[in-house]
């Protein structure tokens, strides 16, 4: 495949990644009372409102970055552990989910095109091929973001879903930092 298009197709990928990633959490902790993405215009699919240039050209080049986190006020939660939990939960999920349907098209494709010969549909062809390499790519940033999310490192969303076993004290004395 050609470098360029390459790097343009895991730009689109990581682009719609770390975009869906982000807005999830922000939905999750809408849903869960907390108002704060809303507020702040985050509560979007608009990739521009969600990019670090910094983690996105990363991420196009090395499939390991990040995008401005999602702002969040836990305290704004009907039940704070439970709205936290669920907060960081729903970035990684939707980068599996992701991943698992760019996995079922990448099959599916592949599955109804390998036995068509193509001598006279050159542009079809290179069109398939591109969009079998895209899905590939979206596949594996995505399964590798959420993956890498639920790591119990801090400050990855992992660490937060720690939390939610931590008895109470603990829980909200780890909170405070």
């Amino acid at each position: 495949m050609n470098t360029v298009i390459y790097y343009l197709l895991s730009a689109v990928a990581a682009l719609i990644a770390l975009t869906v990633h982000e807005y999830c959490h922000g939905f999750a902790a809408y849903k869960m009372g907390d108002n704060t993405a809303k507020n702040f215009g985050r509560l979007t699919l608009n990739p521009i409102k969600h990019i670090d240039p910094y983690g996105a050209i990363c991420m196009v080049l090395f499939h390991v970055g990040w995008a401005k986190p999602v702002p969040i006020n836990a305290r704004n939660f009907k039940d704070p552990k439970k709205g936290f939990a669920v907060t960081a939960a729903a970035g990684p999920a939707a980068n599996l989910i992701l991943g698992f349907i760019s996995a079922f098209l990448y099959l599916l494709v592949f599955a109804l095109v390998k036995d068509i010969r193509f001598e006279s549909m050159n542009f079809v062809y290179h069109l398939l091929n591109n969009l079998l390499s895209f899905l590939f790519i979206f596949h594996s940033i995505n399964i590798g973001l959420g993956l890498f999310n639920l790591l119990p490192i801090p400050p990855f969303d992992g660490s937060r879903l720690m939390y939610v076993f931590l008895p109470p004290k603990i829980y909200f004395g780890i909170m405070k930092y």
